[in-house]
């Protein structure tokens, strides 16, 4: 049986991260005998990393924590689970509870031998109305910019090949990461499956996002990451491994 790791980043998630870690616990376990769980808590400053602690106490011999004692932004946590993760098969979503872990189930079921990592799309976006239109304006954008082929550049559900990081290297701090992520496969000639999952709406906390401060920071990051992606393909210059030297079909 493949293994798998499934991570969430977490950044001031005490109301809703003791039950992804449970749901996600419950849903690993049927998928295969050998995998993990484990939490980048980002510097949060509420009950999260007491929570966290705890979890770890309950479930030693699957659940991980790692603590950032200071905030390295979505795409640090990010990058810290893609390295803390041990497993075949690599799995994250948020920690805000807008998705549901069990979905994983319908990842699982479509990484075929040809297909290297499964996007999730949204079925409908259960947000407020100002940030369901600016998510509209900002996918159709992204994807121009960035030639990106996947049916919904802005879903935080993906499973992948951990052998993949072999290949690519992420570099962002931000959320634009996952610009980088979805680019970066794609060039590698990385193939993938895509499935609907569920979208729900925030029950505990606030989006770390919508202010201008970080809407400036994430538009000024966005284009430096489109000139060397796009403009300057600094990654396609780098003598890194092939994707066929980590065994991947073509």
């Amino acid at each position: 049986m493949p293994s798998l790791s499934v991570f969430f980043p977490a950044y001031n998630d005490a109301g809703t991260i003791a039950s992804l870690v449970i749901a996600a616990v419950q849903v690993a376990s049927t998928l295969t005998p050998d995998y993990e769980v484990i939490v980048i808590n980002d510097g949060s400053q509420d009950d999260t990393p007491r929570i966290l602690d705890e979890l770890a106490r309950i479930y030693p011999e699957h659940v991980r924590i790692v603590h950032h004692e200071q905030n390295r932004g979505y795409g640090g946590a990010l990058r810290s689970g893609f390295s803390a993760a041990t497993k075949d098969f690599v799995f994250y979503t948020d920690g805000d509870g807008q998705y549901d872990p069990s979905e994983v189930t319908a990842l699982w079921s479509k990484m075929a031998d040809d297909v290297d990592w499964v996007n999730g799309w949204k079925i409908s976006r259960s947000d407020p109305m100002h940030r369901i239109i600016i998510g509209r304006l900002y996918h159709h954008t992204v994807k121009l910019l960035f030639g990106l082929k996947v049916r919904d550049v802005d879903c935080d559900f993906r499973l992948m090949r951990r052998r993949i990081f072999d290949v690519v290297r992420l570099e962002k701090d931000s959320g634009v990461i996952c610009l980088e992520m979805m680019k970066k496969f794609q060039d590698a000639g990385f193939r993938v499956a895509e499935h609907p999952v569920h979208h729900y709406h925030r029950a505990h906390g606030t989006s770390q996002f919508f202010n201008f401060a970080r809407v400036f920071r994430t538009l000024v990051d966005l284009m430096k990451l489109w000139w060397l992606l796009v403009v300057r393909r600094d990654h396609r210059k780098r003598p890194r491994a092939s994707a066929e030297a980590v065994g991947k079909p073509r």
